[in-house]
């Protein structure tokens, strides 16, 4: 038998997080409602952004529920999938930035061993 460390969605899920912390829910909810209000940018934008951050922070979650919303808002198939390749680019990019640090302690310990 398959087990995911992911569970499932559910209403038992999700009435258990309601019971744990109501308020704190509640304020979520109406902070996600106001960012992906249309804006200076409108929904669309924002869930095609919402698909790009998801496959970074890679919350399968965030993948599944900002896909079909971006969908619902109106994107297109190739919008999404150039809204993942941009998220790609940019966690591989910083990687890539990143090694700077790596560089500059291998530099030290070099400079440290002389």
């Amino acid at each position: 038998m398959e087990h995911s460390i992911y569970p499932q969605a559910s209403a038992e899920l999700a009435r258990k997080r309601r019971e744990l912390a109501p308020a704190t829910l509640d304020a979520f909810k109406a902070f996600s409602a106001q960012v992906f209000a249309d804006g200076a940018l409108p929904g669309v934008t924002k869930q095609l952004i919402a698909v790009a951050v998801a496959h970074v922070t890679q919350c399968p979650y965030c993948i599944r529920g900002h896909t079909e919303a971006a969908l619902e808002h109106g994107a297109s198939e190739q919008e999404i999938m150039e809204a993942i390749w941009v998220a790609a680019e940019m966690r591989a990019g910083g990687a890539y930035a990143h090694s700077a640090l790596a560089l500059d302690a291998m530099q030290q310990a070099h400079a440290a061993s002389r």
